[in-house]
């Protein structure tokens, strides 16, 4: 089936690409299925499961909790490690006059 790219309009070509792209993506999804398959099929046939080739799946740690750096002088409970987007409250204090310093921990 033969398309004529110079008949379509802008939206009827994103469409097109839209399309194609979900349909590649489609068919990469199930040639994966097929080869994991035979790839299972192949190690149990063998007398081996997948951990025993490959090893279990590692879960990703969360990372370390951080201590907190600053306090909200205000409400005592709220604090911030001092990584990451600042705090309304810590943009407001020091708006308001206060330096870093001042609320450190």
């Amino acid at each position: 089936m033969a398309i004529d790219l110079d008949s379509l309009n802008p939206k009827q070509l994103n469409d097109l690409i839209l399309r194609a792209e979900q349909r590649k993506n489609d068919l990469q999804r199930e040639k994966i299925g097929k080869v994991r398959e035979k790839i299972v099929n192949l190690a149990k046939t063998e007398g081996f499961s997948i951990e025993e080739l490959f090893g279990a799946a590692r879960k990703q740690s969360a990372g370390k909790k951080v201590k907190p750096k600053y306090r909200n002088p205000q409400a005592p409970n709220e604090t911030w490690s001092g990584r990451g987007k600042r705090p309304r409250w810590f943009v407001a204090a020091i708006g308001a006059g206060k330096k870093e310093k001042d609320l450190l921990i």
